[in-house]
Parts: C-alpha cells; structure tokens; sequence
C-alpha cells in the first residue's frame, strides 16, 4: 500500500480530518490522566529534516516520538549531505529504508513534493513557504476543545496573506467554516488557493468590520523568516492592522484568539494582548504534540478504534 502523506490539509479527507481532531483530543486526556502509557510506536523512528529553524515544531515532535514509545532523529542540512546536494529525491529513497516516517520543515513546497514522491514511508509537512497544516490541526483541535464543532463558525484572519493564511483557507474548505481575510493591498493569499476554496472565504480591508461578530481572530508576524529584510516596510504597510483587546470586543463575546508564535509584541498583537484571557495561545502551542501524535499514529498506524 502506498504511503499516506501529510502535506496540506487537502491530503485527507473531511471525515478523516474530524476524526484527528477528536483522536488528539481523546490522547491529550489519556496523558492528562494516565501519564504517557500507550506507545505503539516501540522501536519506530522519525527522520526530522529541519531547514528553516523551530522551537514549537522540534519539542512537539520530539516529545510525541518520545511518549509513543518511539525515537526522533534531528536531521539538519549542517550534517547531512542535503545541505551538499545530493538530490532531494535520493535522499527520501535512502531515509525510507531506514526510519518509519519523515517530517520536513523547508522553504521550497515543491521540493517537499518531490521528496513525498519519491518516499516509502510517510512524509510530514512541518512548514514550508506555502503550507503550514500541522499548525491548523493543533488551532482547530484548540477552537473544538474550548468552542465544540467549529461547523459554520466564522473565523478572522487579519495580516499577511502568507502559508499561515494558506493553511486557514484550506481549513476553511475542509471543517466547514467562514474565514475573513484582512489584508492589505498586495498582501492578498494566493489567487489559485482562495479561489479554489470559493465563497466560504471573503478579502476584506478594515480589520474592524472584519472582526465584527467573529468567533474566533487569528494573526501571525508581519514579516516570516527570510523576510526580515522587509521588516521596515511591511511595519508602514500594516500599520492599522495590529490585533488588539477592543478589535477582540467587536467580536462575539466568547471570541477566542489564536497566533502559532513566536508573536512580536508591539507589533502584529498589541504589549498585553497575550495576557487577555481570549488568548488561548498557550494551550494552542501545547496541542501540537496531540494533534502530530494523532497525525503520527493515523500515517503510520491508520485509524484506531480506541
């Protein structure tokens, strides 16, 4: 059977995706109560490639290989010979000889395509340029934990039409929900992937009419790693569009706020917002390692019944 890979959220179906969500949810209660018992995955290994640095996306996977009974393998270009050349799709051949999965946070989407492609064994996106769904698992498992089913709930998304927004739009289409994007000019999401989600996702400008009556508000820096260059301009282009406490009052009244972090204080989120009991950032950053252990389990393992 060839090898289910992870690379947006398009690559599972609805039900399969509801099913994770309640699976990450049900393996955070079990640890809650039991402390890590269950390991299926005893002498398992998970090949971690890391191009671009991670702080969330190392200490999630890691741990969940760890708790699983499993072990991680940190891979980074320094000392591999991927930072040497060697073709992407060589590299994927001889990994799915040796190790049980393969997780892979890079700039180039495309390559991480040629490298699924080439794989035997189950390929994960941990980000990319373009996609970053590990993260929308653990913001919907967040949303669903606190709000229940997340079906026909509108969601906000105020900043820079970047993979973040990318993998919001295709939440959009695959829970179920509206999403708002408040963005300036030229700083739109990529046409091919708003319009292929339709009319559950609207382009607006002013962030307070986009929060209005929203359930749930979502942002991310200004400027992503590799950008740091354009910083200055892109202060200029956002001013106006920082997520504050009385953006989070023109929504409805039990409106969450949700950023994957790091977050720049000052900037895209106002000095105290992370203080507000709206924010549920803290517990968002921690379901990462439920929602990858699902994620992990489901590829490797298929679905389970208990």
């Amino acid at each position: 059977m060839a090898a289910r890979h992870f690379l947006t959220l398009l690559d599972l179906s609805q039900d399969e995706l509801r099913y994770l969500i309640q699976r990450a949810i049900t393996i955070k209660n079990g640890l809650k109560a039991q402390g890590p018992t269950y390991a299926p995955f005893t002498n398992r290994t998970l090949a971690m490639i890391f191009e671009k640095s991670s702080t969330r996306t190392r200490v999630s996977f890691e741990t969940a290989m760890a708790q699983f009974g499993g072990h991680a393998l940190f891979l980074s270009p320094r000392d591999t010979q991927l930072g040497r050349g060697e073709p992407i799709g060589d590299t994927a051949r001889v990994l799915s000889e040796m190790v049980d999965a393969v997780m892979i946070r890079t700039f180039s989407h495309q390559g991480l395509e040629e490298f699924a492609a080439a794989s035997d064994v189950p390929v994960i996106n941990a980000l990319t340029d373009d996609y970053h769904p590990c993260q929308l698992l653990a913001d919907v498992m967040t949303w669903t934990e606190l709000r229940g089913s997340v079906k026909g709930r509108t969601a906000v998304w105020i900043g820079d039409g970047n993979n973040m927004c990318h993998s919001w739009i295709n939440a959009a289409r695959q829970f179920d929900f509206s999403l708002r994007i408040c963005c300036p000019e030229g700083y739109e999401p990529r046409e091919d992937i708003l319009a292929a989600a339709g009319d559950r996702v609207t382009i607006l400008r002013d962030p307070m009419t986009a929060v209005a009556g929203a359930d749930l508000v979502t942002t991310d820096v200004w400027a992503s790693m590799g950008q740091e260059e354009e910083q200055a301009r892109r202060e200029a282009d956002f001013a106006g569009f920082q997520v504050t406490e009385a953006m989070l009052d023109a929504a409805d009244k039990d409106v969450l706020f949700l950023h994957c972090l790091p977050a720049h204080r000052g900037e895209e989120i106002s000095e105290t917002l992370l203080d507000d009991p709206r924010a549920v950032v803290w517990q968002e950053a921690g379901n990462r390692l439920h929602a990858q252990k699902a994620l992990l389990e489901f590829l490797m393992l298929g679905q389970v019944s208990h």
